[in-house]
């Protein structure tokens, strides 16, 4: 076996296109949340025919949105970015 055989067994998390259970493994939450939150369009990603997947950058973009909102508690944080 090579290297190459296993990253290609391995999820990578480098690779900018996720699946559930990567952008799960990636936010440390349940694959199950991942699924219901796709289905009610509360984190961006794309179904491609039976499947969900996620673009690696905007899910981080989101996660930076999510933080600086204002219910976060982080507000102030976009402010400072902002100057």
């Amino acid at each position: 076996m090579t290297r190459d055989d296993d990253k290609r067994r391995a999820p990578s998390l480098d690779n900018d296109i996720l699946t559930i259970e990567e952008v799960a493994a990636y936010l440390r939450l349940t694959p199950q949340t991942i699924y219901k939150w796709a289905q009610q369009k509360r984190i961006p990603a794309a179904k491609l025919g039976k499947e969900w997947r996620f673009r690696k950058s905007i899910v981080d973009r989101w996660l930076d949105e999510q933080i600086l909102i204002a219910a976060s508690g982080f507000e102030h944080l976009k402010e400072q970015t902002e100057r």
